[in-house]
C-alpha cells in the first residue's frame, strides 16, 4: 500500500541574474511515483538532478511549483511530523551530548524528560553507542557521528526516513558497515526509507527500489526493481560478488551513462 504518492510534482526557483531580469531554474519535471510502507526507495541520478529538492518535497520545506505529495492521504502544506531527516553532514549540535542530541527532537515535542531518556537510550544502544551517551560530536568518529544522526531521527518514531546522502562523508570500509547497519535497523524498525546517493553499488545493496532520475528538469528515467535476498547485512561481501547484483550494477551505470555531461 502506497504510503507517499508524488503526483505529476514539479519545482522551479527564481533566481537574480544580476541585471535586473530574473529568470526560472525549472529542478523538477512532473514526477510521478508512489513509495510503499516499508519500502527502501533509493534515489541515484546527475549532480543538479534535485534529489535534495525531492526530499524537501516530501518533508515539506519547499512548495511545489506544481503537482501535490501526500504522506499517508495527508496532502503536504508544511514540515511534516512524520519525516525524520537525516543529513550528508551528520547535522549534530557541538554542544550537546549524543544523549542530549538524541532527546533533541523529543525536546522539541516537549517529551517528558525521564521518557526522553528512555526513549534515546533505546535508540543509542540500537546503533551501538552504549557506553558513549556523554560524549560530545568532536569526540567521536564520522561513522559515530552519523549513528548518532540515525538514532536522532529514529527517536522521534516517524513512519518516513528521508536521508540525503548520509555516508558521502565517510572512508570506505565506515560507509560499508553504516549501509549494512542501516539494513539490520530496517529490518527491526520497517520504516519507509528514501535515501539519496551517488554510488551505485550502494543504491544496489540498500534498495527496494531505484529511481533514476534524469538530468534537470528531472524525470524518472526508469524505477529499477531490486531482488536480492532482505538480510544483505550477513554476507555483504558475498552479495555483491552474486552475478544478479553485478548485472543490476551494469544496468543502472548504463541508465545513468552521458547523464553528467
Amino acid at each position: 500500500m502506497a504510503l507517499i504518492k508524488v503526483e505529476n510534482l514539479s519545482m522551479g526557483f527564481t533566481r537574480d541574474k544580476g541585471d535586473g531580469k530574473p529568470s526560472t531554474v525549472d529542478v523538477l519535471d512532473k514526477l510521478k511515483v508512489d513509495i510503499d510502507a516499508a519500502e527502501f526507495c533509493v534515489i541515484v541520478g546527475p549532480s543538479g538532478a534535485g534529489k535534495t529538492t525531492f526530499l524537501r518535497a516530501i518533508q515539506g520545506l519547499i512548495t511545489p511549483t506544481s503537482g501535490t505529495v501526500h504522506v499517508n492521504d495527508v496532502l503536504v502544506k508544511g514540515p511534516q511530523r512524520d519525516c525524520g531527516y537525516v543529513f550528508q553532514g551528520f547535522g549534530l549540535l557541538p554542544w550537546r551530548t549524543v544523549q542530549a542530541n538524541v532527546e533533541f527532537g523529543l525536546e522539541i515535542r516537549d517529551v517528558a524528560r525521564p521518557r526522553r531518556k528512555e526513549i534515546a537510550a533505546k535508540y543509542i544502544d540500537m546503533v551501538g553507542l552504549r557506553g558513549f551517551e556523554s560524549h560530545h560530536p568532536h569526540e567521536l568518529s564520522g561513522g559515530m557521528q552519523q549513528r548518532v544522526g540515525i538514532a536522532r531521527a529514529l527517536a522521534i518514531d516517524p513512519r518516513v526516513m528521508l536521508m540525503d546522502e548520509p555516508f558521502a562523508a565517510l572512508d570506505a570500509q565506515t560507509r560499508e558497515n553504516m549501509q549494512s547497519e542501516l539494513l539490520r535497523i530496517q529490518s527491526r524498525e520497517r520504516k519507509t526509507m528514501i535515501f539519496v546517493t551517488h554510488s551505485i553499488d550502494e543504491a544496489v545493496f540498500l534498495a527496494d527500489r531505484i529511481l533514476v532520475f534524469t538530468k534537470r528538469p528531472s524525470r524518472i528515467r526508469e524505477v529499477v526493481r531490486v531482488t536480492l535476498p532482505p538480510e544483505r547485512w550477513l554476507d555483504p561481501e558475498g552479495l555483491r560478488a552474486r552475478p544478479d547484483f553485478v548485472s543490476l550494477r551494469l544496468h543502472i551505470a548504463r541508465l545513468l551513462k552521458g547523464l553528467e555531461a
